[in-house]
């Protein structure tokens, strides 16, 4: 590493050094660091703490720690790498003192205690005259923002040079300075004797660790290696931090990472989520199905050398763009249907269905829009029926990182999965989180040509919740058995929803009739809604959909899906999940013997204890996860 130099310091000799050598330098806050984004509650906590500390501290020279700075000097000034936020508020802190002082200086002129003070706040914020003490120009601020905005730019120069609050703004720089100057103006009336004590605690008595680097590359060494060890950065600006470090021209990487959150900020995702998405493009490419870990550790193993794809920021930003057309349904990218089931995944209760599909698209750039409505509804009935069968997130990720693998080796997916008892099942978890995607999908099913729900659509109860026994009456035991079924629910608008509420269906149907829900509108067409109805739509419903999964999961064929393996000693143990014309069974092998069995649990209670507990796992699947360490567990 380049030298460093580590340093104590206080605020008036931090921002006075800049001027060492006859020679102006400004803080400068570079491209990659976030905006200003401290909020009211921020500058209240620096403001209160001070001030308390200031109270205490009356009659001794305690000092107060306000943190470190990470700095480089580079041709533009100095760099804050770490702390920008901090020092853009002392500047505010400042400013709003100066204010005060101003006015103080102008009711009494010749108090030189006032002008002191004054002399020695001003050459931390400008350039002062070195025989009068004087201002030279208030334009000439120690101090600007490469990353934020042009109007946020020009608001807080305005507060530095003029020491106004600009009318109607809501950046941050306006409110927090604003947010200030009451506090100092507050401070003054109520203290008088103490509040310029307290102005010279904060430029003297305020204390910072300045780290200042030689170069841009070990400030963000160091920068990086603060914020690993808890500092409030999210996994995006470490990357953002450590690309900038490699990149070959700053300003070429400035635009795109300023491209790659706009396009995300359309979206409606984070950069976080982009450059998980991407991980798993990764892993695919390296046949990695091991459980996840922390985005973070998966980007800065071996010193971040995933960062270093000479093409990761074309990658990304185009990742980012993909999924910005397909979440904003955008006509020239997404058919009807690829609308259809993406709207019906975004209501899935994970996220995993947009790791394959990210693959995917870097698989078929090119054909995308052609190719994408066959895998998704591959990719959506396996997700569904595999929920339905075992409604947890472990039961997903294993089949989904080698649905990764086998999209980026093969260029599409054939997920095959027996569907088992479809009916019990699905009835079974009416009320579960699959509902309302379930809900939607039969929607879309029951009019291909159904143009896309509003997004915050919601779930319909045609038979309400809450009726008046007086007009109807329906044991409890009718109404839990009927009221939750899904012949009972539909997606409907949430206005329409809201105004049909809890009237019964021949009031409800004439809300229906102005639905643009086909599926709804039918159903304003019949005489009344009982449990018979219910029960008839339930039937139909179910159908409906088993019939579209067994035709994209191909129900028919022999499927074997591996649950673990275990050695120990001579003894190897493998269980396989085996689907053949939709009857589930589970094999287990010790060796050379096969034995079948109808349930897992008869499996699972068949395999050696001991051989799980200390023989070596070489796999097990999440789905039986928790039943082998509770299994363990109770023979303890």
């Amino acid at each position: 590493m380049a030298e460093l130099s580590v340093s104590r310091k206080n605020i008036q000799q931090i921002l006075t050094d800049t001027l060492k050598d006859g020679v102006r330098k400004t803080f400068v806050i570079p491209e990659y660091q976030r905006p200003y984004s401290w909020d009211k509650e921020k500058c209240d906590i620096l403001w209160n703490d001070v001030k308390d500390f200031y109270a205490d501290n009356l009659n001794n020279h305690e000092e107060y720690f306000l943190g470190s700075i990470v700095s480089c000097v580079d041709k533009d000034g100095i760099s804050i790498i770490d702390g920008q936020q901090r020092l853009t508020s002392l500047f505010l802190i400042l400013r709003a003192f100066y204010s005060k002082l101003e006015k103080m200086h102008k009711d009494l002129p010749e108090d030189k205690k006032i002008f002191g003070l004054m002399s020695d706040v001003a050459p931390c914020i400008w350039d002062v005259d070195p025989d009068s003490k004087e201002v030279a120009d208030k334009r000439t601020f120690h101090i600007t923002s490469k990353v934020a905005i042009a109007s946020d730019n020009e608001i807080f120069h305005k507060i530095l040079e003029t020491g106004e609050v600009p009318e109607n703004s809501t950046s941050n720089y306006a409110r927090n300075y604003a947010y200030f100057k009451e506090q100092c103006d507050k401070y003054a009336a109520d203290y008088p004797d103490n509040w310029r004590g307290l102005c010279r605690c904060f430029l003297d008595r305020c204390i910072i660790l300045p780290i200042e680097c030689k170069d841009v590359d070990s400030a963000l060494i160091i920068f990086s290696t603060l914020n690993d060890r808890g500092m409030p950065l999210i996994d995006s600006d470490i990357f953002k931090a450590e690309l900038y470090k490699r990149c070959a021209s700053k300003d070429e990487f400035t635009a795109q990472w300023r491209e790659l959150s706009e396009v995300t900020e359309t979206a409606g995702i984070s950069l976080n989520d982009v450059f998980r998405y991407y991980s798993h493009y990764i892993r695919a490419a390296k046949e990695i199905k091991d459980k996840e870990i922390g985005l973070r550790k998966f980007y800065s193993e071996n010193k971040y050398e995933k960062l270093k794809e000479p093409a990761i920021m074309d990658n990304l930003i185009r990742l980012a763009g993909f999924w910005s057309r397909l979440l904003r349904y955008d006509d020239e990218f997404c058919t009807l249907e690829t609308k259809q089931l993406v709207h019906c995944l975004q209501c899935y209760p994970n996220e995993y269905w947009k790791y394959p599909t990210t693959v995917f698209f870097f698989k078929h750039e090119n054909d995308c829009r052609e190719s994408l409505p066959a895998f998704l509804r591959n990719l959506l009935s396996f997700l569904f029926v595999k929920f339905i069968e075992n409604p947890t997130v472990n039961a997903i990720k294993d089949p989904i990182f080698q649905a990764c693998i086998d999209v980026y080796k093969h260029g599409t997916i054939q997920l095959k999965y027996p569907i088992v008892d479809f009916e019990n099942r699905i009835n079974a978890l009416a009320s579960s989180k699959i509902s309302k995607p379930m809900l939607l999908l039969h929607s879309y099913l029951f009019d291909r040509e159904q143009p896309l729900l509003p997004i915050d659509f919601q779930i319909e109860h045609i038979f309400p919740q809450k009726w008046d026994t007086s007009y109807f009456t329906w044991t409890k035991e009718d109404a839990d058995r009927h009221i939750n079924m899904f012949g009972n629910r539909i997606p409907l608008e949430s206005k329409l929803n809201i105004r049909a509420g809890n009237d019964f269906y021949s009031k409800k149907k004439e809300y229906y009739k102005k639905s643009s829900v086909r599926e709804v509108r039918t159903l304003s067409d019949l005489s009344h809604w009982d449990a018979d109805r219910i029960q008839e739509r339930n039937a139909q419903m179910v159908k409906k959909l088993k019939t579209f999964f067994e035709s994209n999961l191909n129900f028919d064929e022999i499927v074997s899906e591996k649950l673990l393996e275990y050695t120990g000693g001579t003894t190897k143990v493998v269980l396989e999940k085996i689907g053949l014309a939709g009857i589930v069974s589970f094999r287990l092998q010790c060796d050379d013997k096969k034995e079948d069995f109808e349930t897992l649990k008869d499996a699972l209670s068949r395999i050696d204890t001991g051989l799980l507990r200390y023989g070596q796992k070489i796999f097990i699947s999440g789905e039986v996860e928790d039943e082998v360490n509770a299994m363990i567990g109770s023979n303890r």
